[in-house]
């Protein structure tokens, strides 16, 4: 079975410094996000396209390291594993300066707000608040989908320059989510350079059935993009239009009000 390796990074470090073991046990704990349900061991390892006594050995030390649990037959993550994330959003500025501001949003708005950021081809949500009358479900930190057809998606796309963003969507998977989602690249090319002119993007069904979203960049000290933040309703309660009209200028105060703290 040839070897799992990731991307090269086009930097100049050598072999030496890659940690296989490390990188396999990094992907095989990826896997979990897969199912819903705890998995068996051949199917982590045909998943992480690992040899079988390999995944093995990565399952028993990530046991004995208590980030798995296993009853002979099925492995799960357990609680420890939030460390790592936890980690993460402690450490990140982005976060700590707008989980407040989000809070104060769907606060005022009465309705969920995310912020997002760019991994490779999708977004991840790394941030979330939620009024307390609404039931704290769908989308939750941690949770990815494709950038393309992503109201927050198309906001990170567009900070970069055309020849760039056109490049990036070549290299894409645009593999429909919905009957709406749009996957002409040329088409998508000219929407994400309009969303970048209007400052904002609003998606329509195109990521999940029912679901519209508008998104708005966040923009650190010096004008670089660094993240989104959206709300989203389902169709049939809040139109496009309301959209425009009643979350876009919340979203933009919002983002507005961090740009001087984030450096």
């Amino acid at each position: 079975m040839p070897k799992l390796k990731r991307p090269s990074d086009g930097d100049n470090r050598g072999a030496t410094d890659f940690i296989e073991s490390l990188d396999r046990g990094l992907r095989l704990l990826e896997m979990f996000g897969s199912s819903q349900q705890a998995m068996t061991l051949s199917d982590l390892a045909k998943e992480a396209g690992l040899p079988r006594a390999t995944a093995r050995r990565i399952l028993f030390t990530l046991e004995r390291a208590g980030f798995v649990a296993t009853d002979g037959k099925l492995f799960r993550l357990t609680p420890r594993v939030l460390v790592l994330a936890s980690s993460f959003l402690v450490s990140n500025h982005v976060v700590s300066v707008l989980q407040p501001a989000l809070d104060k949003l769907s606060s005022e708005a009465q309705e969920i707000s995310s912020m997002a950021i760019l991994d490779g081809n999708d977004v991840v949500f790394i941030a979330r608040a939620s009024p307390t009358r609404i039931f704290s479900a769908g989308i939750d930190i941690g949770y990815r989908l494709p950038a393309f057809c992503t109201s927050v998606g198309r906001v990170l796309l567009s900070r970069l320059p055309d020849d760039e963003l056109a490049a990036a969507l070549d290299r894409m998977d645009l593999a429909a989510l919905t009957p709406f989602t749009v996957t002409d690249r040329k088409l998508l090319l000219k929407t994400i350079i309009a969303d970048r002119a209007k400052g904002y993007s609003l998606v329509d069904r195109e990521a999940e059935p029912g679901f519209r979203s508008v998104s708005v960049p966040v923009r650190r000290y010096d004008g670089a993009i660094v993240a989104a933040i959206n709300m989203g309703a389902h169709v049939d309660r809040v139109s496009a239009a309301e959209m425009i009209e009643r979350f876009l200028p919340r979203l933009r105060e919002a983002a507005a009000s961090v740009k001087s703290l984030l450096v």
